[in-house]
């Protein structure tokens, strides 16, 4: 996967396509991203660099509540990639 500003856009559309407002505002996250359950809001560490965006993106993902069937084809693609990569890690895991 490239670190370009366009895979930053796709990911993060996955994320608003499921419902989610994704915002960047300055704050002490431990992990660079604090989730406001019941607004589905995301908020990132505006300071990390785009590999850490993409990556806490990345890491977040499995943690959402994401409906596939109602994202669109290229937003479905993406997460099932990403969902893909989370299982493998998983299953390296154990």
């Amino acid at each position: 996967m490239k670190y370009t500003q366009t895979t930053l856009d796709k990911i993060g559309k996955v994320i608003e396509e499921a419902g989610y407002i994704v915002r960047y505002e300055r704050g002490s996250f431990q992990s660079g991203f604090c989730i406001l359950e019941d607004r589905k809001v995301v908020v990132l560490n505006k300071f990390l660099p785009l590999e850490g965006r993409i990556n806490t993106l990345i890491d977040l993902i499995p943690q959402l509540k994401v409906e596939a069937e109602t994202l669109t084809p290229d937003s479905k693609k993406w997460f099932d990639d990403i969902m893909g990569r989370f299982h493998a890690a998983q299953e390296e895991e154990s």
